[in-house]
């Protein structure tokens, strides 16, 4: 639980730019701006560009914050702030902001040099290999009948003849989802296909196809590599930046769990 709070203050704390962005002024109801502030309420959805809606709609959802707007404003009017809900509800609110507000200024004290991210990396370089990669193409058929014909099809050919036609016998004849662009599987690792096909994939040099169909629980395929590229360890300016993210997370909550044992001392704790 400590865990998941501190990496829920983390993420609020990394959202900092957009709410630093000035706002666009849309509207004004009895004085007051209808802003991007309001319009983003409304959609409650940062992936949704508003500017990007169709005009329609923009003026859709800016009515729906004017109506917002003026509903609060009445609210106001007739003493919501005077009720104990809202005042309940208020505290609350101000205690998750007090501690969100803070928990950011921590964070942002969480310093990580070049040195330290360098050794991380050297200590756990393990974790950075990228495993070797074949990219590869292949023919789904349901038989091995079928399978064993269009292997006599491609028998005697190499290079790009053996691609092309290939190529062309997976639009053709492939069952599977990638028939219609050549049975092109892009690159992936051993883990990433089933163990049958994966095995016949790594086994086979660049340019080969399987001589032999290669049976999984999906029916039978013809496998051809277009290229292989070996296991290697990703260089420490590539990972550099993640590296030094993870730390700073890392420093932040050790510092803030710190914090938090030291008060919990002098704190009068009641359990009901």
């Amino acid at each position: 639980m400590k865990k998941m709070i501190l990496s829920a203050v983390v993420a609020s704390a990394l959202l900092t730019s957009s709410a630093m962005a000035v706002e666009k002024i849309y509207a004004k109801v009895n004085g007051m701006n209808v802003t991007s502030k309001d319009i983003e309420m409304i959609i409650r959805n940062p992936r949704i560009n508003f500017s990007k809606l169709p005009p329609k709609i923009q003026q859709e959802v800016i009515n729906q914050a004017i109506n917002s707007k003026i509903l609060t404003q009445n609210a106001i009017k007739n003493g919501i702030e005077k009720t104990k809900a809202f005042k309940r509800a208020l505290a609350i609110l101000k205690n998750n902001l007090a501690l969100e507000t803070w928990m950011k200024k921590e964070y942002e004290k969480a310093k990580v040099t070049d040195k330290a991210a360098k050794a991380f990396y050297i200590q756990n370089k393990d974790k950075f290999v990228q495993p070797a990669q074949v990219k590869a193409r292949h023919i789904l058929v349901k038989s091995e009948k079928e399978a064993k014909a269009i292997i006599a099809k491609l028998k005697g050919l190499s290079g790009e003849k053996l691609k092309n036609e290939f190529i062309k016998l997976a639009k053709e004849k492939s069952v599977g989802p990638s028939g219609a662009n050549g049975g092109e599987l892009g690159w992936f690792s051993e883990r990433r296909m089933v163990p049958a096909f994966s095995k016949a994939a790594f086994a086979l040099k660049k340019g080969e196809i399987t001589k032999t169909p290669v049976k999984t629980q999906f029916g039978y395929h013809i496998i051809y590599v277009e290229d292989k590229k070996p296991s290697r360890t990703i260089p420490f300016e590539n990972v550099k930046d993640r590296i030094k993210a993870q730390l700073k997370i890392k420093a932040f909550q050790k510092n803030v769990q710190s914090i938090a044992k030291k008060l919990r001392k002098n704190a009068k704790i009641e359990r009901f």
